[in-house]
């Protein structure tokens, strides 16, 4: 029995190099979905309020008219692919197609954060129950300074890891919130151009 417990040890000692180049790993790329997640923010900002106003407004009649409509110097995913609809409304599968490529590319879009949301927790927790059975067994030898550095490598992966998680999640919920909004307008968008197109 002894013998396998000593397995399980080596196992769980031996995870916790791979757990740490992990988390910092989700940490570094934590910060990036934060960075560009911020600058999508500032772009919604600026042109989203009068996208909707301006969608909000359209008829039949009017909808072909919306390209002109849409921000030059936006490159953001929902002006992209109103770009695509615009351009394909004189074809309905066409419009289908487009409307099930965004969701796609939504979907994609949220993965990021859907990752940083379960795996950040789950190594988290893992750096801290490693670092514990050598912390507990310096504790039991007297050696309080291995005791000391393990339990601080055990609450900074758990505090690494919850970081990972929050930017994910906080993402996440913003994102597809933004995603929806963005998939109803094209939506209502490409009903009036069929609309406009069976008169």
């Amino acid at each position: 029995m002894n013998f396998i417990s000593d397995i399980l040890f080596w196992i769980s000692t031996g995870l916790l190099v791979p757990v740490v180049v992990l988390l910092i790993l989700l940490f570094i790329r934590s910060l990036l979905l934060a960075g560009s997640f911020f600058g999508q923010y500032l772009d919604i900002r600026k042109n989203g309020r009068a996208l909707r106003e301006k969608i909000e407004g359209l008829t039949s009649e009017t909808a072909c008219c919306l390209e002109d409509m849409l921000p030059k110097n936006s490159n953001s995913l929902n002006i992209r692919y109103l770009r695509d609809l615009l351009a394909h409304r004189d074809n309905p599968a066409q419009m289908r197609r487009i409307l099930a490529d965004y969701e796609i590319a939504a979907d994609k879009d949220l993965s990021t954060s859907r990752t940083l949301t379960k795996l950040g927790p789950m190594l988290g927790l893992m750096g801290t129950l490693i670092p514990m059975g050598p912390a507990l067994v310096g504790l039991s030898t007297g050696d309080i300074s291995s005791m000391a550095y393990n339990m601080q490598v055990a609450f900074a992966t758990t505090v690494v890891g919850l970081f990972a998680s929050a930017v994910g999640f906080l993402t996440q919920q913003t994102k597809n919130r933004w995603y929806m909004q963005d998939m109803t307008n094209m939506e209502f968008v490409a009903e009036l151009l069929g609309a406009g197109e069976g008169k």
